[in-house]
């Protein structure tokens, strides 16, 4: 593979969670486990890849997943996966020794994205979306060498919605995400479990458990993605009149009325 260099897959045991199960834990759980009966993302003998990036959201997903494999209906494997870009100051260690302490089988994978990036990167391009590139093919290709057939992405309800009105707002077109599909190598299904669970409860369910959150040391970071800012404080100010409006965005994702919409390819337009 270029720019990699494959590391050692460790083995799992299994610990208890080690999660403080309060009232969030059952909340968080609970719209997990809806997500997954919802869309059918996950089947008896699936092997997982969960990309952990040491941020908060992955830590909640591969915690919550390994909780309900625990209690499932069907057997499935996980193994946790993290994508070192090559960023200085990148606390990789820090990850892995989460990792080993529950218990988790994982992989580091040591790249050389950040050379690739400095050295291809036109200018006043987008510095997010080459590396977002370079690490979906890396975890892709992981997946596969890991036997791996599903691959688990920590985008929460926020960035679900935040995506749909970027997309309309920037780009000018009616998407968003999907909970899964099918990947562009055609051999593996992109899974994203947290798509019923809002940030704001990620935030503290992370800070109770103490999960050791690493900054990805990305040399923009904080300061690159300005509109999805914009669509942060587009929502946060439209949900102080309607409390409702992230659910009300998230519900019209699976409540589309393509007669009512203007691409041919869905509906013919009487002449």
């Amino acid at each position: 593979m270029d720019a990699a260099i494959m590391t050692e897959t460790k083995p799992a045991r299994e610990p208890s969670t080690g999660l403080i199960e309060d009232a969030l834990f059952t909340r968080i759980k609970n719209r997990v486990g809806k997500a997954i009966h919802d869309f059918n993302l996950i089947s008896d003998g699936d092997r997982i890849a969960v990309a952990v990036s040491g941020g908060k959201d992955s830590y909640s997903m591969l915690h919550m997943l390994d909780t309900l494999r625990r209690r499932a209906p069907v057997r499935y494997e996980l193994v946790a996966i993290n994508i070192d870009s090559g960023y200085r100051g990148y606390r990789a260690d820090i990850i892995e020794e989460h990792l080993k302490e529950h218990g988790f089988t994982y992989h580091m994978e040591k790249t050389e994205h950040y050379d690739i990036i400095s050295e291809k990167r036109r200018p006043n391009s987008s510095y997010c979306s080459i590396c977002a590139r370079l690490k979906r093919g890396t975890l892709y290709t992981l997946a596969q060498q890991m036997g791996c057939n599903k691959l688990a992405l920590g985008h929460h309800m926020d960035d679900f919605i935040e995506t749909l009105l970027l997309n309309q707002f920037f780009v000018g077109s009616l998407k968003a995400m999907a909970p899964s599909m099918l990947a562009d190598n055609g051999v593996t299904t992109v899974i994203r479990p947290l798509v019923y669970v809002p940030e704001k409860e990620i935030i503290p369910f992370s800070r109770n458990n103490r999960f050791p959150v690493v900054c990805c040391c990305c040399p923009v970071c904080g300061t690159a993605d300005l509109q999805r800012k914009k669509m942060k404080e587009l929502l946060e100010t439209l949900e102080r009149d309607n409390p409702l409006v992230k659910k009300s965005l998230l519900k019209a994702l699976s409540n589309v009325h393509p007669r009512h919409l203007l691409d041919k390819g869905l509906t013919r337009i009487p002449s």
